[in-house]
C-alpha cells in the first residue's frame, strides 16, 4: 500500500477514479447518494482548476483504492461564504478537507489518518491556520441506516476536530432510492493546525 500527494498533472490523472471512488464509497451511510459519472466529472472540475488543490491517493499496486481531496476554502466561496460567515475566520485562512473515500477492504489500516496528515500539511505548506470538513447530517431513525454503523466523531475528535457551532451548509443530491434532489445539511468540524 502507497499513499502519495498528488497535484498538478498528477492530480488531473487520478481524477476520474476518484470521482469512481466518490459513486461506490458514497452509496454508503450516510450519503446514501446515487451519483452519476457525469455529474462526478463536473464536480471535481474545480480540483483541475484550482493550482492549489491536492489529492492524496492510497494505491494498491497501480488501482487508487482510497482518495482524499482538499482545496482553498476560497475556492468554494460560494458555498460555504454565508456559513463561515459568523465565525470570524478568513476563508483566505482555512483549507477545506472535502472528501475521504475508501474502499471497505482497506479500512482499519491506518489510511484516514494518513489522509489528513497529507492534507493538513499541504494547507500548512499554502500557510492555512485552519482546516475544516462536513459531516452528513441525517435523522438517527432514518430508515436507511445500518443497524451497526459506527459515526466517525470519535476519529474526528481525536486530530483535534470539533464541530463549529451553528456552521451548516446544505446541498443537494439524490439519495439511493429517490427520483429526485433533496437539500441535505453539512455540519462542519474545524482545528487550528
Amino acid at each position: 500500500m502507497e499513499v502519495r500527494r498528488l497535484t498538478g498533472e498528477a492530480l488531473d490523472a487520478a481524477l476520474d477514479d476518484v470521482a469512481r471512488l466518490r459513486i461506490a464509497v458514497f452509496r454508503d451511510w450516510p450519503y446514501i447518494y446515487d451519483g452519476s459519472l457525469d455529474y462526478e466529472r463536473r464536480y471535481i472540475q474545480s480540483y483541475r482548476e484550482s493550482e492549489a488543490a491536492v489529492v492524496v491517493g492510497a494505491f494498491d499496486g497501480a488501482t487508487l483504492v482510497g482518495a482524499a481531496t482538499g482545496t482553498p476554502l476560497e475556492d468554494h466561496a460560494g458555498d460555504f461564504a454565508a456559513p463561515f460567515a459568523s465565525t470570524g475566520l478568513k476563508l483566505e485562512d482555512v483549507f477545506y478537507c472535502a472528501e475521504s473515500v475508501l474502499l471497505p477492504d482497506y479500512r482499519g489500516q491506518g489510511l484516514g489518518h494518513a489522509f489528513f496528515d497529507h492534507r493538513e500539511a499541504h494547507a500548512r505548506e499554502l500557510g492555512r491556520s485552519h482546516s475544516v470538513f462536513c459531516s452528513v447530517i441525517r435523522p438517527d431513525d432514518h430508515r436507511l441506516k445500518p443497524a451497526a454503523y459506527r459515526p466517525l466523531d470519535g476519529f474526528w475528535r481525536k486530530r483535534g476536530y470539533a464541530p463549529m457551532e451553528g456552521v451548516i451548509a446544505r446541498f443537494k443530491w439524490t439519495d439511493l432510492g429517490e427520483k429526485s434532489q433533496t437539500e441535505k445539511a453539512l455540519q462542519f468540524w474545524g482545528r487550528t493546525l
